[in-house]
């Protein structure tokens, strides 16, 4: 095996291991910040693969808006709860 397809091979066990991660996790931000890394590990194989608009697209939409929306309605949530109580 060339270093090249052992990297994008490490890339894709790490990407297979955050989705693990996001369907095992107890606490909401751990799931968050896994969404993100993992779609952080899809958008570096879409550039090693030569598709460079899907992994423009996948590193602005669900590393950069999608864990940002989570993380804002989480904290909106945790407000709402707080005031309930």
């Amino acid at each position: 095996m060339s270093p090249a397809e052992v990297f994008i091979l490490v890339l894709m066990v790490c990407f297979i291991l955050t989705s693990i991660l996001v369907l095992l996790a107890k606490k909401l931000v751990v799931v968050i910040s896994a969404i993100g890394l993992g779609s952080v590990f899809l958008a570096v194989i879409f550039f090693i693969f030569d598709a460079p608009f899907a992994g423009a697209f996948e590193l602005s939409v669900g590393a950069g808006l999608i864990s940002v929306l989570f993380i804002i309605a989480t904290s909106v949530s945790n407000r709402a709860v707080d005031e309930i109580d």
